[in-house]
């Protein structure tokens, strides 16, 4: 059976994964005032896959308002990060979904265009022997904000809802537990100054299954597979499951969640990074001109030599 028998409309949805790859390179290299032009040369490229079958998802003007707006927003963002230094704000972000849900790609997004001092990501990896006999939460202590702060948490403490749950990595009480701790945990945080926001990403069953079909025949992206994810392919309903005990039992006031519809990548990055936006009120810090000094220069200094075998070869 080949990936076209296997998954609907595999040659179309492929090339748009395709197009997002080559749309992300872009991003990386593109400023707002640039951005037109560098479209208009790639444009005719761009039309050769947008146009090999009448119902593409993503069209040459959909990525033009795609860059757009993300040039905009993450203005926007870099706005929040000095009303946030400036104003000793302290925020956390958790970012939870399925495997394969978009939830790297709206991180990548966010951070991209900020100051690592300031935004940081907390990718947290398994615990260690000394932290399962921890108190659940205790690692997760050490990578909060301080004041002047924003951190991204690539999935949280609500593993235990989920992944631990599914694989049977913790116990019936200690699940029970994790339950009644969590509310006063992140109303200890929100009372503790603490701005906290939680995204949950939702994909569908089928989408799920085409994104980690692309990350098999892609050995750019191979890495992105784990026995862990491979195996949350085929326990998806388990998963499902999970998510909504989570999503019912720690849905609360003072930390509610937001579901971001994921499918399609591109607006979910969109439509997260501008509720993150509204989730904080913000406006513009005034910074002094920025004057660059005169160097200075000393009739007695001679540049040293630097020998030739210390150069990276010139092969480009």
């Amino acid at each position: 059976m080949t990936i076209s028998d296997e998954i609907p409309n595999a040659d179309e949805r492929f090339n748009n994964e395709m197009m997002d790859s080559f749309d992300e390179a872009l991003e990386m290299e593109l400023d707002d005032e640039r951005m037109d032009q560098i479209l208009n040369e790639f444009a005719d490229a761009s039309e050769i896959y947008c146009l090999q079958t009448e119902k593409s998802q993503t069209s040459v003007s959909e990525r033009q308002t795609y860059f757009k707006e993300l040039f905009r927003l993450q203005g926007e963002l870099v706005k929040l990060q000095d009303w946030v230094v400036q104003n000793k704000l302290k925020v956390v972000v958790l970012f939870e979904g399925r495997d394969a849900a978009g939830k790297g790609g709206v991180i990548k997004r966010l951070t991209q265009r900020l100051n690592p001092r300031v935004c940081r990501v907390a990718a947290l990896p398994a615990p260690s022997e000394r932290e399962r006999t921890q108190w659940y939460f205790q690692r997760y202590i050490s990578h909060l904000p301080a004041g002047g702060e924003i951190v991204l948490f690539d999935r949280s403490w609500y593993n235990r809802a989920g992944v631990e749950k599914v694989m049977g990595f913790c116990n019936d009480d200690e699940y029970e537990e994790f339950f009644r701790s969590v509310p006063e945990f992140e109303k200890m945080l929100v009372r503790s100054g603490i701005i906290l926001i939680k995204y949950w990403f939702s994909i569908t069953d089928d989408e799920q299954h085409l994104r980690f079909m692309t990350r098999i025949h892609d050995p750019l992206k191979q890495w992105k597979l784990s026995p862990m994810d491979l195996e949350s392919r085929r326990l998806w309903e388990q998963y499902t499951k999970a998510k909504e005990v989570m999503l019912e039992r720690t849905h609360i006031p003072e930390a509610p969640w937001w579901v971001i519809e994921a499918v399609d990548k591109k607006k979910a990055r969109l439509n997260c990074i501008s509720h993150l936006l509204s989730q904080i009120e913000y406006g513009s810090v005034e910074h002094p001109p920025v004057v660059l000094p005169k160097r200075v220069h000393h009739a007695d200094y001679i540049r040293g030599p630097v020998p030739k075998e210390m150069f990276v070869p010139a092969k480009y």
